[in-house]
């Protein structure tokens, strides 16, 4: 089982919080490492004895001159960043392997509540769901974890243990026979499902959305017995593996060689210590091979190392606890009473003892909190109205900044974009309803000359345009009541009629796009020219000359 240790690290006090958990053997680095320490430090000394006392003085500096070429390479092996890629890799993957074991207390909850019914067959029903979810997981445990197929090596001792009964047993075994290659740990889920089916049928749950919120809980709990299945099958890539394994052994291979004592060494050194220890390169040895040995305990964490998940006590948790909340505490729960605040609707403080009173907090601050804003008025800001009126100046860009040092070409600008915008909202008011614009230009720009160059006021453009926009509603209406007047005469008469009035109408619109071309020609713009913006930009430059022509 997992190791703790964080109820004596829950405090930090005195010298070295750490210190205490060095002395633990069970689950510790000495455990997994001492073999290879002891087998790198035989290794050493055997080289050392043999350079010692076997080799003779042309040996010993072949011998020398391999410990130097050691020495000198070693570091080139890019063992920190392979070795600690692969370990961050492998502790990642064992988390989420915790993190997608099943439980089954949430579907427990939901069959104790929507599973109905006091008598012998609502029992019945509860007890049955999850012992199937306690049976799916167990299965899952007995395909992945040693110690689990150890216990439960054949269904048979599934029977005795209580979580299957023979007539399931022979089911399981009928299908194991004729589909031996798929495991079938997902046959109790389906069986719990159609007991919830069974159970709305027979009116023991109430509501659809209680049998939805049972399989969408069934699901998961299948999901996740499938994740753990292909954890098992789905391994880290055995050539990386295999490059982490064969990096650090080398390492450790060309450690010994490097490392070796030399005679010349104890004449500059000053001092000769008998078959010296090679404190540091053990050191190395130390930390890279207990790196590599994590890494071989959490890859695969169902196995019977220290550090391996208890799975055994989680059969027998699971298998408990669940019989306990859909059988000895359905529909079961204590008296209600007032709460102790019932009148005080909440307390201002939980209560202290006498030895806790030192550990009263504070309530946290944000970050922000002691920061003091100096308060100064607000600027009053420019209205929407002011913006608004100038935003069609402001469209106008260059040409504005042209004209803004006359008051005169302001103003005699302000009258043409008016006047602008009054043609092409009625232009396209009666486009929309197929009929001709009936605005002249040429009155448009008499219209202007007469003004005297002065902008008409606000009363009068807008009764102006109030004006033009209800002669073109009259219009659009009259003539949208004489085209519904036609299109029913036409019905009525037959399909000459019919055809006669669309050609009266498609020439009406030959007409009308003939108009708008003499219009555009006259007044200098390509034709084809589809860009609104643009048009009304060249509208107005060609109608202020026009203008100014004429004034």
């Amino acid at each position: 089982m997992t190791i703790t240790y964080t109820a004596e690290v829950a405090t930090c006090r005195g010298f070295g919080c750490f210190l205490k958990l060095l002395l633990r053997w069970r689950g510790s680095i000495y455990k997994l490492v001492w073999l290879d320490l002891v087998t790198f430090l035989s290794i050493y000394y055997t080289f050392n004895i043999i350079y010692r006392f076997v080799l003779d003085e042309e040996q010993k500096n072949y011998f020398e001159g391999l410990v130097i070429y050691f020495n000198s390479y070693t570091n080139l092996i890019p063992l920190s960043f392979v070795l600690g890629f692969y370990v961050s890799m492998v502790m990642t993957r064992w988390w989420d392997q915790y993190l997608t074991i099943p439980l089954p207390f949430s579907i427990s909850v939901l069959v104790s509540a929507n599973i109905h019914g006091q008598d012998e067959g609502g029992r019945l029903m509860r007890r049955t769901i999850v012992r199937y979810v306690c049976l799916c997981i167990t299965m899952v445990f007995i395909n992945i974890a040693p110690r689990v197929k150890r216990r439960f090596p054949t269904l048979q001792q599934l029977v005795e243990a209580g979580l299957l009964t023979d007539n399931e047993r022979a089911i399981i075994a009928n299908m194991n026979e004729r589909f031996p290659r798929t495991s079938k740990h997902w046959m109790p889920i389906v069986w719990a499902a159609s007991i919830v089916t069974r159970a709305r049928k027979e009116g023991r749950i109430r509501d659809d959305f209680a049998v939805k919120s049972m399989i969408d809980e069934l699901n998961k709990v299948r999901l996740k017995c499938g994740n753990l299945g292909e954890y098992d099958t789905i391994s880290i890539p055995l050539v990386y593996t295999q490059v982490v394994t064969i990096a650090v052994y080398s390492y450790c291979f060309a450690t010994i060689m490097g490392s070796q004592w030399r005679d010349y060494d104890d004449e500059i050194n000053g001092f000769s210590i008998p078959l010296n220890f090679p404190f540091f390169a053990t050191l190395q040895f130390f930390f890279y091979m207990g790196w590599l040995k994590v890494a071989e305990v959490l890859i695969n964490p169902f196995g019977e190392d220290d550090e391996d998940f208890e799975v055994n006590w989680m059969v027998d948790r699971n298998l408990q606890e669940t019989y306990m909340i859909v059988d000895l505490m359905h529909d079961e729960h204590p008296e209600l009473v007032k709460d102790q605040y019932w009148d005080q609707v909440f307390p201002s403080e939980l209560p202290y003892t006498e030895e806790t009173k030192e550990f009263r907090e504070q309530p946290p601050k944000s970050s922000t909190a002691d920061i003091e804003v100096q308060k100064t008025p607000s600027k009053t800001s420019v209205d929407n109205k002011t913006i608004d009126d100038n935003a069609d100046k402001n469209q106008l860009g260059a040409h504005n900044e042209s004209t803004t040092s006359d008051p005169d070409s302001v103003n005699l600008e302000n009258i043409v974009t008016l006047a602008l915008k009054r043609y092409f909202s009625r232009e396209d008011s009666q486009s929309s309803k197929e009929e001709a614009p009936k605005t002249d230009l040429d009155e448009i720009l008499t219209a202007l000359t007469s003004s005297d160059r002065h902008p008409p006021t606000t009363s009068s453009a807008d009764n102006n345009l109030n004006k033009s926009r209800s002669e073109n509603k009259d219009d659009s209406t009259k003539e949208g009541c004489s085209k519904q007047e036609d299109t029913k005469m036409a019905e009525q008469n037959g399909d000459d009629e019919f055809e006669k009035l669309r050609l009266e109408r498609e020439k009406e619109r030959q007409e009308r796009k003939k108009q708008q071309q003499i219009t555009l020609e006259s007044l200098n713009i390509p034709q084809g020219s589809m860009d609104v913006d643009a048009l009304l930009e060249q509208l107005v430059t060609n109608i202020t000359e026009q203008v100014n022509q004429r004034l």
